[in-house]
């Protein structure tokens, strides 16, 4: 699981650790924006459309709760809304506000140029190798789609 002997790293540790790699990408980029990670993630995911609450939370993996706090401090900043879901007017939908989407844009742009540096030391054949490999990672685990690129 550690380290194999020979200087490299088991399947574990490097998930973990690259997990842990791009978490701290992500939460520096969040800081520079004004955000919490978690806020930057929320506007990632409604870059793409309006989300329902119970929705938000499979996305995000947060409880019910969390989901709300999350939004609150988020629309207290202008960022996100909610409105009525034009399908059922008992649910309600959290979607981008203009501030919001611009952000969300500027956020997104910065922190995948951050995180392409990450594997630099890679050639092109062995990035592609390493993004099909983790992209079937992804996949199979169902992870939802947060980061479009």
């Amino acid at each position: 699981m550690g380290n194999q002997g020979d200087g490299r790293i088991g399947v574990v540790a490097a998930l973990v650790r690259s997990a842990f790699l791009v978490n701290a990408v992500y939460a520096e980029s969040s800081r520079e924006f004004g955000i919490t990670s978690q806020q930057g993630q929320l506007l990632c995911v409604l870059m793409a459309q309006p989300y329902g609450m119970g929705e938000l939370g499979a996305v995000l993996r947060l409880a019910k709760s969390s989901v709300t706090g999350l939004v609150d401090r988020t629309e207290r900043n202008g960022l996100v809304r909610r409105d009525h879901d034009p399908q059922d007017t008992r649910a309600i939908q959290v979607s981008l506000t203009d501030e919001g989407r611009r952000l969300a844009e500027e956020f997104y742009a910065e922190t995948c140029r951050r995180v392409d540096l990450l594997p630099a030391s890679l050639d092109p054949a062995e990035r592609d190798a390493l993004a099909d490999l983790l992209g079937r990672v992804v996949t199979d685990n169902e992870v939802p789609v947060v980061f479009m690129t």
